[in-house]
């Protein structure tokens, strides 16, 4: 088994900070491997061979924050001794240093994380990696770029993560949703027995708040039909975009956006939503095609004028297309009224809420997009006679005139 002790060694000049370093023993060769921390003389405990101080304020709490990252340390190089004692195999001092440098490496949070991403995109899960790289740049915000280990996050980093996003005006759902992501990348790592479990979620939030309703009622989405936009073209697709969405029974934006013109068959649309893989297929109306007909100089292969350059980072289009419409219903929702924020995404709601008030049964609409459970919508949508949902968007089209 390799011995590990906490060394520190002096600086050649007068009162400047020491580094600390450990000495690993195995069959009677040693490594010195530099920890990357430095201290004054006066801050290091040769007897107890650990750091200490009797300041108090930022110092007292550096010198703690460094108190811990040596045990943590030695616990890494401890453990790391005892998977190679396991495996029975001869090893030297060397491959403990090679495996711990390998270890801090790959295995703090960023790095950890920034491979997940990686390979969520190369397995075509483009939209899941997008929401871990937001986890990830709003835990680098937080931490101010400076990286952490996994096995050192402790319930109270994720109580300070969680208090700093609230300051900073971030929704309950939105600190959940980030919670959820971080939670789910430090259980692979324990699945992967990289770390231990030490629950850090224990004390955080990561439950789903009921969001304020965003519906709209149909009496409202007439008046956003019949105003007069022609003046202003911008505002014109804007209503456009989310009528379409009404339309097409709650279309997500970004299934609207990738839908082909190959999509469109038989006077029906048949697309998977992006989100789930669930395969959808709606029946196309007179109201949906008017909108079609106004934008007849779509050269590209997709249905909508939406992705305006394919090949060009299409992703990126739908994002910026997203932004600018969600801006101009905005000004849309001060025409007509409107007092909650006005969104691509209200469409959906409002599809929802307006089946539901014509009666039109639950397990049809499934809370309208609305659910509480992905998999129950899965479920409802993948049993059901297709026609019967095309009936009931007949009925609510009608209601609009």
């Amino acid at each position: 088994m390799a011995s590990i002790k906490v060394k520190f060694r002096s600086s050649t000049g007068a009162d400047l900070e020491g580094t600390i370093y450990y000495q690993i023993i195995h069959e009677r060769r040693v490594r010195q491997l530099l920890s990357g921390y430095k201290v004054y003389p006066a801050e290091w405990d040769e007897s107890r061979s650990t750091v200490t101080t009797f300041q108090k304020g930022a110092r007292k709490s550096f010198i703690l924050s460094i108190r811990e990252r040596i045990r943590r340390d030695v616990e890494r190089l401890t453990k790391i001794g005892r998977k190679l004692d396991a495996n029975g195999l001869t090893y030297t001092v060397d491959d403990v240093v090679d495996e711990f440098n390998i270890y801090s490496h790959e295995y703090s949070v960023f790095n950890f994380m920034a491979n997940i991403i990686a390979k969520l995109r190369q397995n075509g899960k483009v939209r899941t990696s997008e929401t871990y790289k937001s986890t990830l740049n709003s835990f680098k915000k937080f931490r101010q770029g400076e990286d952490i280990m996994l096995d050192s996050l402790t319930s109270e980093i994720m109580e300070g993560y969680e208090a700093w996003q609230r300051e900073r005006g971030v929704v309950p759902n939105t600190i959940s949703f980030y919670t959820r992501i971080l939670r789910a990348v430090y259980n692979r790592a324990v699945e992967e027995k990289v770390i231990d479990d030490r629950s850090p979620f224990r004390k955080v939030y990561t439950g789903v708040d009921k969001t304020i309703k965003r519906a709209l009622p149909l009496p409202v989405i007439k008046k956003i039909k019949v105003l007069d936009l022609s003046l202003a073209p911008s505002l014109d697709f804007a209503r456009d975009m989310f009528l379409m969405s009404f339309y097409l029974r709650g279309m997500s934006f970004i299934d609207m956006a990738f839908l082909k013109k190959s999509d469109l068959k038989g006077g029906y649309v048949s697309y998977r939503r992006r989100k789930t893989g669930q395969l959808l297929v709606v029946k196309w109306t007179k109201e949906m095609q008017k909108i079609l007909d106004k934008y007849p100089e779509n050269e590209s292969g997709y249905l909508l004028p939406i992705i305006r350059n394919p090949g060009t980072n299409e992703r990126c289009s739908y994002r910026n297309a997203g932004y600018k419409i969600n801006h101009n219903l905005k000004n849309i929702a001060g025409m007509v009224g409107v007092a909650i924020p006005l969104t691509l995404y209200v469409a959906r709601h409002s599809w929802a809420s307006a089946a539901k008030a014509k009666g039109i049964p639950l397990s049809v609409i499934s809370e309208g997009m609305g659910h509480d459970s992905e998999n129950t919508t899965q479920i409802y949508l993948a049993s059901l006679d297709t026609s019967v949902v095309d009936k009931a968007n007949s009925l609510i089209l009608k209601s609009l005139g």
